[in-house]
């Protein structure tokens, strides 16, 4: 992984850069950031350019023998700590993280964006919860009592230290803040809330933000380049659904059999007209298709209601002429063609009372989803009480 694999985040990737070059690293990093960030891909990038022996200044690194070592993680001064689970040919000490090295250098192969639930499937992990035990901490002492084989950095990265055991974290606690030469953590999380404040006040913060559209549309196009019927419209479109998540973005490209926009009005104007002969073989067709499909449905209609809120403020705004205050909250705005369409139109009917509402339902909707309701039931009573809520508008 490299700088120039990750689109945007340039003020992100400057400071990394810039630390390297300065050789002013600090010695335990966070990389935090939401799911479907590029926390982990950043991360990798910074390992690559630290060890690498032929840096250049835009973030590259042309030293090829390290490089390539680095991108397929078998670099002998890389390591990798993650949350695992024992499984049938894995029990007891043996659960960490080398023991589960081959998978986790395939699934970061091919899902560098992939988050803590798909690696869970990844591993057959079923219904069990992953951690990071004790004995991976002693583990990590162990390695870090070795000298660097062959590179500037010893450099450990730790992913989703949230799941560590008590245990481990406080087990890494004086390493972590005084680790031998020339030896780096990097920890990538989600959110400090889950982190022992221990282990908090130990790292020095890279905050990295979700992408921005015009990034994800970037990032989409770069994973899309061998599928010739995806247009940019779609993939605008997919950017505005995904709201910054790239693993959120990359499964709508890969799973949505129908544009989730046209699923979205055809199923607003069956609601509104109630009608039920029409809905019914909707509601069907519905539950046959792929369960991402099903959530963009509503996960879509969420995204629309902001644009309504957003669009009715704006024409209150009108009304009360503050051209300035205007012209920012339409930057706000994201829809285009149809979807704008749509959000015009669909603002006639709608107040901020039924917004409000219409947002409860439809977050209701796909919290059930994701908990394995039936989508049927789901959709069909969902579309009963949002046919009431806008009849009454």
């Amino acid at each position: 992984m490299q700088f120039s694999d990750i689109q945007g985040l340039q003020e992100v990737k400057e400071h990394l850069i810039q630390s390297a070059n300065a050789d002013k690293v600090a010695h335990a990093q966070l990389f935090l950031g939401p799911e479907g960030s590029a926390n982990l891909a950043l991360a990798l990038a910074y390992a690559t350019y630290l060890n690498c022996e032929d840096r250049q200044e835009n973030g590259q690194c042309t030293d090829n023998s390290a490089g390539q070592r680095t991108d397929r993680y078998i670099h002998p001064d890389l390591h990798f700590v993650f949350p695992v689970c024992s499984t049938k040919k894995v029990t007891g000490k043996d659960v960490v993280s080398d023991s589960f090295i081959t998978e986790w250098r395939t699934f970061l192969t091919e899902h560098p964006y992939g988050t803590l639930g798909e690696w869970s499937q990844y591993l057959g992990a079923e219904n069990k919860a992953l951690n990071i035990s004790k004995e991976e901490s002693r583990n990590i002492i162990r390695k870090l009592s070795l000298k660097a084989f062959e590179s500037r950095y010893k450099i450990v990265i730790i992913w989703h230290p949230e799941c560590m055991h008590p245990a481990a974290a406080n087990g890494i606690l004086k390493v972590l803040e005084e680790p031998p030469e020339r030896t780096l953590f990097l920890l990538i999380a989600e959110s400090t809330e889950q982190l022992l404040p221990t282990i908090l006040s130990r790292t020095q913060i890279v905050n990295i933000r979700a992408f921005s559209d015009e990034e994800m549309v970037l990032m989409l196009e770069q994973h899309a380049s061998d599928q010739s019927d995806i247009d940019g419209q779609r993939l605008r479109r997919i950017a505005t659904l995904a709201e910054g998540n790239l693993y959120h973005g990359l499964q709508l490209l890969d799973e949505i059999e129908d544009d989730s926009h046209q699923l979205f009005r055809d199923w607003m104007r069956l609601c509104y007209v109630q009608d039920y002969k029409r809905l019914l073989p909707f509601v069907d067709r519905f539950q046959k298709q792929s369960k991402e499909t099903q959530k963009s449905l509503f996960s879509y209609g969420l995204t629309m209601m902001r644009e309504i809120l957003m669009h009715q403020s704006v024409s209150q705004l009108a009304e009360d002429g503050s051209e300035d205050i205007i012209q920012k909250e339409k930057t706000l705005i994201r829809s285009q063609g149809k979807d704008l369409d749509f959000v015009i139109n669909f603002s006639k009917v709608v107040d901020l009372s039924a917004l409000e509402k219409l947002t409860y339902l439809l977050n209701e909707a796909y919290y059930h989803l994701e908990r394995n309701a039936n989508p049927k039931i789901v959709l069909l009573d969902t579309s009963l009480q949002v046919g009431k809520l806008i009849k009454r508008v």
